[in-house]
């Protein structure tokens, strides 16, 4: 691996580290330089800004998060299949990942997710989003409850947020048994 890769990743990661632990305001770049193991310039080369630098790490773990989804992805299949595949998968994703989910909860709270957020919920994002398409698909066969799309987004994801986080913190366990009985509970919140 190239020592600008390297150094890249010590930044991302130790982003990812300190914004999680203590929020946007709390990871001065002079921080978030010194856990990498890097000048505070040596970030600049990499990032024009703190806000490019929070931005990348979100689309990164994004694109992760999506090609877990993707790989093995029932495409074809019914939709509640496609559902629960994907939950299960999201669920999975981040209990292997509490540092990731962590960052994705302080950026999905912060004005920099309600940004992504009102633009994929107005039509704006350009990525393809297999939650979105979904909720769109179940809402047009009459498969899914006939809410406003967010509403829809709010009640399989709202729950599920706080279950990872529980397991994060200990107070649940989602072994194999709990996430199919999770999964098919945020079915049951969307279904008609």
């Amino acid at each position: 691996m190239k020592k600008s890769v390297i150094k890249r990743d010590n930044i991302m990661h130790a982003s990812m580290e300190l914004i999680a632990e203590r929020g946007f305001h709390g990871a001065p770049m002079a921080e978030i330089a010194e856990k990498a193991g890097v000048g505070t310039g040596t970030i600049y080369c990499y990032f024009e800004s703190k806000d490019v630098l929070v931005t990348e790490l979100y689309r990164e773990l994004e694109d992760k998060i999506r090609a877990v989804i993707q790989d093995g992805y029932p495409l074809g299949k019914p939709l509640r299949e496609r559902f629960l595949y994907m939950i299960r998968k999201i669920i999975q994703y981040f209990i292997a990942h509490p540092l990731h989910f962590r960052y994705m909860e302080q950026f999905s709270n912060s004005p920099y997710g309600i940004s992504v957020r009102r633009d994929r919920f107005l039509g704006k994002s350009g990525s393809d989003n297999i939650p979105m398409n979904i909720f769109q698909e179940g809402i047009s066969q009459q498969i899914l409850r006939d809410l406003p799309v967010v509403v829809l987004f709010s009640l399989a994801f709202g729950p599920l947020t706080s279950l990872i986080r529980d397991h994060i913190l200990g107070f649940v366990t989602l072994d194999d048994t709990l996430i199919t009985q999770t999964t098919e509970a945020c079915w049951d919140a969307v279904k008609r």
